[in-house]
C-alpha cells in the first residue's frame, strides 16, 4: 500500500502543477496586471500613476515569466509567476489584491474553523441520515412506505437549495423565532447560528443522498450470498445490517467522501445567506470585488483539498472491503 500512496500523491503533485499552471495562465491572459489594477481601483478613469503605485504595492510591477533585469536564479524568481503561483506550494498565499484586505493566509487561517463548524456536523449528520434512511426504504421496499419515500426523495431533490434556506428563514427566524436569521458569534454561541444551516443543508441534501444510496443498497440485496442469507432465517434487518450494507460501503464512501473538501472550503450559498465568515463566503466576495489572489490561492486549495481526499478514499477502500489491496 505504500508504494501505491507514494504514486498516487505523485500524481496528485502533477495534477496540482497542471492545475495552478492553467489558473495562472487563464487570469494572466484574460487580464493583464493593468486591467487588475483599474478593476480595483474603479474603472476607466484611473490615471496611470495610480496604477503603477497599485502594481507596485501588490508586485504586479514584475515580468510575468522572466526578469531579464536580473541575474541568476533571481530571473525567475523576481517574477509575478514565482511569487503568485510558485509560492502557493509552501502556502505561501501573500496580499489579497482588494484595498482594504490584508493577508490571505490570516484569513484562511481565520475563516478555515467557521466553515468547518458548519460542514463537518453537516458531513457527518448527512452520512449516518441518509444512510439510515435509504436502509428504512430497502427494508420497506414493494411498500407504499418505500413508494413515498422515493416520491418524497425526488421532491426534495429537484427543489433548489435556494427555496430551503428563503422558507427556513422565514419560518424558523422571522415567525417562529427559533434562531437568528443571519451572523456569527464565536465560541458555544455559534451554535444558535450554525443550527439552522446545518439542518436546511441536511434537508437539502438527503433527497439525492438517500435516493443514490438506496439504489446502491439494492443493487446488492438483490445477490445470490443476500438471498442465502434470507434462506437460513435470519430477520430483515440482520440481513441489511450485517451483509448488504458492509458491502454497499464502497459506493457509499465514494459518494461521501467526494464531500470532504466542502468540510474544510465551507458552502458558497450557504454561508452567504447566512452571513457566516467562512471560506465560502470569502471567496463570493472576493469574486465580488475582482480579487484574483484570492480566488487564484481558493482554486489552489480547492485542488489540494480534492487530490488528498481522494487518496483517503482509496485508503478507506481497504478499510471497507478486506479483498481490496492497493498495488
Amino acid at each position: 500500500m505504500g508504494a501505491y500512496i507514494v504514486r498516487r500523491i505523485l500524481y496528485g503533485a502533477l495534477i496540482l502543477a497542471g492545475v495552478n499552471l492553467a489558473t495562472f495562465f487563464l487570469f494572466f491572459t484574460v487580464n493583464t496586471p493593468d486591467d487588475m489594477a483599474r478593476l480595483n481601483l474603479g474603472g476607466k478613469r484611473v490615471t496611470q500613476q495610480a496604477i503603477e503605485k497599485w502594481k507596485a504595492e501588490r508586485g504586479y510591477d514584475k515580468p510575468l515569466y522572466l526578469n531579464e533585469r536580473r541575474q541568476g536564479v533571481e530571473r525567475f524568481t523576481d517574477t509575478i509567476f514565482w511569487e503568485r503561483s510558485v509560492s502557493l506550494y509552501q502556502f505561501d498565499f501573500g496580499r489579497a489584491d482588494a484595498e482594504s484586505a490584508g493577508s490571505i493566509g490570516d484569513e484562511v487561517a481565520t475563516r478555515m474553523w467557521v466553515s468547518i463548524q458548519l460542514a463537518l456536523p453537516l458531513f457527518v449528520l448527512q452520512v449516518f441520515a441518509s444512510t439510515a434512511f435509504a436502509l428504512l426504504l430497502v427494508m420497506l421496499r414493494h411498500t407504499r412506505l418505500d413508494f413515498w419515500g422515493v416520491v418524497a426523495c425526488v421532491l426534495m431533490l429537484s427543489i433548489s437549495s435556494l427555496f430551503y434556506i428563503i422558507v427556513g428563514q422565514y419560518l424558523f427566524s422571522r415567525v417562529m423565532k427559533l434562531a437568528p436569521i443571519s451572523g456569527y458569534a464565536p465560541g458555544l454561541d455559534a451554535l444558535k447560528f450554525l443550527a439552522l444551516p446545518i439542518a436546511l443543508s441536511l434537508v437539502a441534501r438527503l433527497g439525492g443522498e438517500a435516493r443514490l444510496y438506496r439504489a446502491m443498497l439494492l443493487e446488492e440485496a438483490g445477490k445470490d450470498y443476500v438471498r442465502t442469507a434470507r434462506a437460513k432465517g435470519l430477520p430483515e434487518w440482520r440481513v441489511l445490517a450485517r451483509h448488504v450494507l458492509p458491502n454497499a460501503l464502497i459506493p457509499i464512501i465514494t459518494s461521501a467522501g467526494a464531500y470532504l473538501p466542502y468540510v474544510f472550503l465551507g458552502s458558497l450559498v450557504f454561508e452567504s445567506f447566512f452571513g457566516l465568515p467562512g471560506l465560502g463566503a470569502y471567496v463570493i466576495e472576493a469574486i465580488g470585488k475582482q480579487d484574483f489572489a484570492v480566488v487564484r490561492t481558493m482554486v489552489f486549495v480547492g485542488a489540494v483539498l480534492y487530490i488528498a481526499s481522494f487518496v483517503l478514499i482509496d485508503i478507506a477502500y481497504t478499510w471497507a472491503d478486506p479483498r481490496v489491496r492497493l498495488e
